[in-house]
């Protein structure tokens, strides 16, 4: 199947649509942890609230992502949203390879065992409730059981393939 673009002057897949289509929808970044055997995590642009009674959210996940192993077990994940200054924590996350939680991470153990990065904006502990097939991905739902929104700063967001800040 094909799509139009630019007024039907080029022809696309609906998969390039698709991503063409996301490159320009702005998002906040937020990393998700998890503990395995050894600390997971990745950065993640698709985090959605779910409903608030009670407090769910969302986020997908590739199922051949390095993390997906210890997710499709974890019974807490926690969730992080990062600010502007924390750039470069969004790259380690994203970066496959990458060693996540090295000495340039600062993290410690939070509630349930669940890693919780220093310095971000905001954080929450949840509860896996659903892990929902999508495609090559998995929509897990978690209900919060605790964190904190005591960080300080603006929002990091994810525009045209890039971490940004927020402008006025």
């Amino acid at each position: 199947m094909t799509a139009t673009h630019d007024l039907g002057t080029s022809p696309l897949t609906t998969s390039d649509l698709f991503r063409s289509v996301f490159r320009r929808h702005a998002s906040g970044v937020a990393v998700i942890t998890a503990q395995g055997t050894r600390p997971v995590g990745f950065t993640a642009t698709s985090l959605a609230s779910v409903a608030a009674e009670p407090p769910l959210l969302s986020f997908g996940v590739g199922t051949g992502s390095s993390s997906w192993p210890v997710l499709s077990e974890a019974e807490y994940v926690g969730v992080h949203i990062l600010g502007e200054h924390q750039r470069e924590l969004a790259g380690t996350f994203a970066r496959s390879g990458a060693d996540r939680f090295g000495p340039a991470t600062g993290w410690r153990s939070g509630p349930e065992g669940v890693p919780v990065l220093d310095g971000v904006l905001a954080w929450l502990v949840c509860r896996v409730v659903a892990r929902i097939p999508a495609g090559d991905h998995r929509v897990l739902i978690g209900e919060v059981t605790t964190g904190t929104a005591a960080g300080a700063g603006r929002p990091l967001l994810y525009h045209q393939g890039r971490f940004n800040a927020l402008r006025d």
